[in-house]
């Protein structure tokens, strides 16, 4: 029978973070089958684990929900500079909630949001496509185009990066679909469909070729699609959107 740590149990099966549940098992408020523990450890899913004596069931259901996220707005529970979150904008019901990859301050667009970390890790791991419009400062010549096409390799991708990134070099894979929009004003829209989410990858591509991504919006992860959804505004996935990631769950063999 599959083992997980514990601390990815209490969260996969509570609102706490795995953080949270460090220090709820460090503080002896943890025990299973009976018997606290102070230390890390393995469970399985027949484990009778208790935090302060409750008992801590399996999470059966899971909920998804599709943010359309403002430009302004972090994809953080707090920030030490007391800038705008999503989550400033969304009810307090979903403060529990993880997001399912990130979108950047400047930009805006879907983002998923789920009560399940194991479905929000899978969903990021995953080669699911996702569709962005963006509009660069530049114009897309014939290095650009064959990038697109083939992908690379930058050992230096610190253009379009977090000041603070840690991350330097990165393997761009080739563009899944990509169409030029149009040129005018000195400035390029694309709509491109890229298969993974690294860290800022499209302002990182671009900023390679020194084209900045003044604007850029994800208007789907999937078959998630934005549709008509305005800034600021969220609802759950359909039943059809729950289905389809039922059986990539399913498909995936991926537990929450």
């Amino acid at each position: 029978m599959e083992k997980i740590r514990i601390n990815k149990f209490i969260s996969h099966n509570t609102g706490y973070s795995r953080r949270e549940a460090d220090e709820l098992i460090k503080d002896g408020k943890v025990s299973v089958n009976g018997k606290v523990i102070t230390d890390f450890c393995e469970v399985t899913h027949e484990d009778k684990v208790r935090i302060n004596g409750r008992f801590i069931k399996l999470k059966k259901e899971f909920s998804v929900i599709v943010y359309h996220k403002q430009k302004g707005e972090l994809v953080t529970k707090k920030d030490d500079r007391g800038r705008k979150t999503i989550y400033d904008s969304l009810p307090n019901g979903f403060r529990k909630f993880v997001s399912i990859g990130r979108l950047d301050f400047a930009s805006e667009g879907l983002l998923l949001l789920t009560d399940a970390p194991a479905i929000a890790t899978a969903l990021m791991q995953s080669d699911i496509e996702r569709v962005y419009y963006l509009k660069v400062k530049g114009l897309v010549g014939d290095e650009v185009v064959k990038a697109m096409q083939e992908g690379f390799f930058a050992a230096d991708a610190t253009k379009g990066a977090h000041e603070k990134t840690t991350i330097k070099s990165m393997e761009f894979k080739p563009f899944l679909v990509y169409s030029v929009l149009g040129s005018s004003g000195g400035y390029t829209k694309l709509k491109v469909m890229i298969s993974e989410g690294q860290n800022r990858e499209l302002r990182r591509f671009f900023g390679y070729f020194d084209l900045e991504v003044v604007d850029l919006k994800r208007v789907s992860f999937g078959r998630v699609d934005l549709g008509m959804l305005k800034p600021g505004k969220w609802r759950y996935l359909t039943n059809s959107e729950y289905d389809d990631l039922r059986n990539f769950m399913e498909t995936n063999n991926v537990r929450y």
